[in-house]
């Protein structure tokens, strides 16, 4: 992209899509109606940020016909000819098409055109790690009511980063328990829309098995209220590492939440219109695998709310990371699960690899 990059998601439109005069042509083509996101029109009550009027929508329109522009400069060799518009414009279609943040509704997510319609094969995998996945919850806390992303991993174990769980719990040298006062739960649901009554499961945090010492990373007990559902089958972990990293396509599945601190809030709110804490699929690639260090990278639009999300393998639906954050445009970063088989702390938790 033009100058360096603003994108939360640390990529270019020559990295995000396959065919950039496809995509110029389907945006132009598209340009009087958005861009797929929630499976229903939502009421105008409802509307992120209130109403969107209509000067809003010729505005989105200009931005976009910008980047189409943008788009086929950059296709033609040209890129010395991009304007900071036309480069403004490409990265609102990279956040909006190429590395999207969809709304999960009804546990399912509308269908997606370009590189992401993939996802529609996959809808029935992909619906099965929403039900795994879910928002860590607190009461008793003085300023945080939630506060982050976790999965269930074991019979009755889920994973988050270490940050998410000091917030709750502490350690005495001998192991950990929860502070005084602060309870926790794990909450399925938590979809934009969506009644309680309607949402996904929610289950206690029951017990601290372990935080890890060297990567951010930390393993919950869980169990369903009394009268609950059971808790379901655990997500399968990658047991052993893809053989294409970088590029291989992955999701997330998390609850971003804002952070004007770390992304830049134009960026955050053209891709995820204000609305954000609910479950939504983050669909993106592995960037790379860091060297001498528990650090995969991907690019998926991630915001603070996904700590403790898991990076999930679109071919097998393995996760094969664990999220734990990100710096505004140069990437995202996760524990690569794989190389922690062997390690004692999971070994205990009896995680499901495969």
């Amino acid at each position: 992209m033009h100058g360096a990059s603003r994108s939360p998601v640390a990529a270019g439109p020559e990295q995000v899509f396959s065919d950039l005069r496809e995509v110029a042509a389907r945006v132009r083509d598209g340009l009087s109606w958005e861009i797929p996101e929630s499976l229903e029109e939502l009421p105008a009550q409802e509307l992120p940020a209130g109403q969107i009027a209509q000067f809003a929508q010729q505005e989105r329109n200009r931005v976009l016909s910008a980047g189409v522009s943008g788009l086929e400069k950059l296709a033609e060799g040209r890129a010395e000819e991009i304007s900071d518009d036309e480069s403004f414009g490409m990265e609102a279609i990279v956040l909006l098409e190429g590395r999207p943040a969809i709304l999960v509704q009804d546990h399912d997510f509308a269908p997606q055109q370009g590189d992401w319609a993939v996802l529609d094969g996959h809808r029935a995998a992909i619906r099965e790690s929403f039900a795994r996945v879910g928002r860590v919850e607190l009461t008793g806390h003085l300023s945080l009511d939630w506060l982050g992303t976790a999965f269930l991993v074991g019979p009755d174990v889920v994973l988050t980063n270490r940050h998410v769980a000091a917030e709750f719990t502490r350690g005495d040298g001998r192991g950990w328990t929860f502070q005084p006062g602060i309870a926790a739960r794990v909450d399925m649901g938590e979809e934009y829309g969506g009644a309680p009554a309607d949402g996904g499961p929610s289950f206690d945090v029951v017990e601290v098995l372990g935080i890890h010492h060297d990567v951010d990373l930390a393993l919950l007990r869980v169990a369903p209220p009394a009268g609950a559902a059971a808790l379901p089958t655990p997500l399968a972990v990658a047991a052993d590492g893809p053989a294409d990293l970088p590029g291989r396509p992955v999701y997330c599945v998390g609850y971003p939440a804002y952070d004007g601190r770390r992304n830049e809030p134009e960026s955050m709110r053209r891709i995820f219109m204000d609305v954000y804490n609910v479950k939504r699929l983050q669909p993106g690639t592995t960037t790379e695998l860091v060297a001498g260090r528990n650090v995969m990278g991907h690019d998926c639009s991630t915001l603070g709310g996904n700590s403790g999300s898991p990076v999930i393998d679109l071919a097998d639906h393995r996760v094969l990371g664990l999220h734990f954050g990100g710096r505004y445009g140069l990437g995202n970063y996760a524990v690569p699960l794989w190389q922690l088989v062997d390690d004692p702390l999971l070994a205990r938790a009896e995680i499901n690899f495969v």
